[in-house]
């Protein structure tokens, strides 16, 4: 049988804000689950997109140069490779995202909320 993924659930199980969770795969695509409050920091991944999905709250999403993204649940914000950006919730929210295997977290800026991906897939 195929299981099926609960997403809520997903992000219900977790304790940490900005440590995201790989709970599953597709092709060269990990797909995390992670609960955010506050901001992350100002990155970009050179060679990798990055889809973001709010399933619950609210998410902004900054950008280089002042623009930002506001995503509510059931929306989602694709972030072209090398966008310069900055997630943003004022309140606690929870996403999936998904991203190629080779992201880094936090691209080349490495902080105390970085997470490898051996850290993602425990």
């Amino acid at each position: 049988m195929i299981p099926t993924l609960d997403l809520e659930a997903a992000c219900e199980a977790l304790t940490d804000h900005w440590s995201p969770k790989v709970v599953g795969r597709v092709n060269d695509q990990y797909v995390k689950v992670a609960k955010l409050l506050g901001q992350l920091v100002w990155h970009r991944h050179e060679a990798e997109d990055e889809l973001f999905q709010v399933i619950r709250g609210r998410l902004r999403i900054q950008f280089e140069g002042g623009s930002e993204a506001v995503i509510g649940p059931g929306q989602v914000c694709i972030v072209p490779r090398g966008t310069m950006h900055n997630p943003v919730a004022d309140e606690e929210c929870w996403i999936m995202l998904v991203e190629t295997v080779t992201t880094l977290h936090t691209g080349g800026i490495p902080t105390a909320r970085t997470r490898s991906i051996d850290e993602q897939l425990a």
